[in-house]
C-alpha cells in the first residue's frame, strides 16, 4: 500500500475508533438530537458511518442500482440497514468495522471527509470536542475546494474567496479573506452550519450564509427506503 494511501487508512481507522469511543456514554434521549446533517438525526448520521466503512465498490453500485440512481435514497437505504434498534448495538458495529478499508469508486481522501465532517455532524450537537490531525484536515479541506456541490464537495461555496487556518496561516484560494480554524472552515465549505463568530474577515458572513443554504432542511431516512431495504434482503 502506497505510504499516503496508509496514512489516510491509519487516520481514518484510528477517528473511527474515537468515535466509538466518544459515544459509548451517550444518553438515550441523546440519539435523536438533530445532526449538522439536514434531516438525520445523531443515530442516522452514525448508521451513515458504519454503512460508509462497510461499502465497497460493488456494493456501492449495488446499493445506488437498488436505489435507481437517486444518491440520496441509495444513502437512506444505507441507514435502514445499519441503524440498530439499540443505538449502542449500532456504536458496537462501528467499532468492529472500524478497521476496514473498504471505499466505493472515489478518491481515497473521501474517506477522511466522511470521517472528518461527519465526526462533527454527530459531535458538535451532543457537546463533544473532537481532535483531529491537522493534516488530515488541510487535506480534506484542499479535496473539498476542488469538487463540485454537485458531487459532495464545496468548491462553488469557496468561489471568489481566500481562506486562511487561523492556526497554520495556510491558505487556499483567492479573493476576500476568511479566517478561522481548519475545521471550522471544512465544515463550512462542506455545507455545514458554522457559527458566524468562528469566522473572521470581509468573507467571512458570504461563506456563512452559503454553507447556511446548504443546511436547509431535508426529509428523516425514508419509509420508501426502509421498504426498498427490506424487499431486497427478503
Amino acid at each position: 500500500m502506497r505510504e499516503p494511501a496508509t496514512a489516510i487508512w491509519q487516520a481514518v481507522h484510528s477517528e473511527r475508533r474515537q468515535l466509538a469511543a466518544d459515544l459509548s456514554g451517550v444518553r438515550d434521549e441523546q440519539w435523536n438530537v438533530p445532526s449538522l446533517c439536514p434531516g438525520w438525526d445523531v443515530h442516522d448520521v452514525l448508521a451513515h458511518v458504519v454503512g460508509a466503512a462497510r461499502t465497497g465498490r460493488l456494493s456501492f453500485v449495488r446499493d445506488l442500482l437498488t436505489a435507481r440512481m437517486d444518491f440520496d435514497r441509495a444513502n437512506d437505504i444505507g441507514i435502514a440497514r445499519e441503524k440498530r434498534q439499540d443505538p449502542q448495538d449500532t456504536v458496537a458495529a462501528l467499532r468492529e468495522a472500524a478497521a476496514l478499508t473498504r471505499t466505493p469508486p472515489a478518491n481515497l481522501v473521501t474517506r477522511l471527509v466522511e470521517a472528518i465532517v461527519h465526526g462533527e455532524d454527530i459531535r458538535r450537537p451532543l457537546g463533544i470536542t473532537g481532535s483531529y490531525p491537522e493534516p488530515a484536515i488541510a487535506q480534506a479541506l484542499t479535496y473539498q475546494l476542488r469538487t463540485p456541490v454537485s458531487f459532495g464537495g464545496g468548491r462553488e461555496r469557496a468561489s471568489g474567496l481566500r481562506l486562511i487556518d487561523r492556526r497554520t496561516r495556510a491558505t487556499w484560494g483567492a479573493g476576500e479573506d476568511v479566517e478561522a480554524d481548519a475545521l471550522d472552515l471544512l465544515l463550512a465549505i462542506s455545507g455545514r452550519p458554522v457559527a458566524r463568530e468562528a469566522l473572521t474577515g470581509p468573507g467571512a458572513p458570504r461563506l456563512v450564509d452559503a454553507a447556511g443554504a446548504s443546511a436547509e432542511h431535508k426529509p428523516r431516512p425514508s419509509e420508501e427506503a426502509t421498504e426498498n431495504h427490506d424487499e431486497t434482503a427478503s
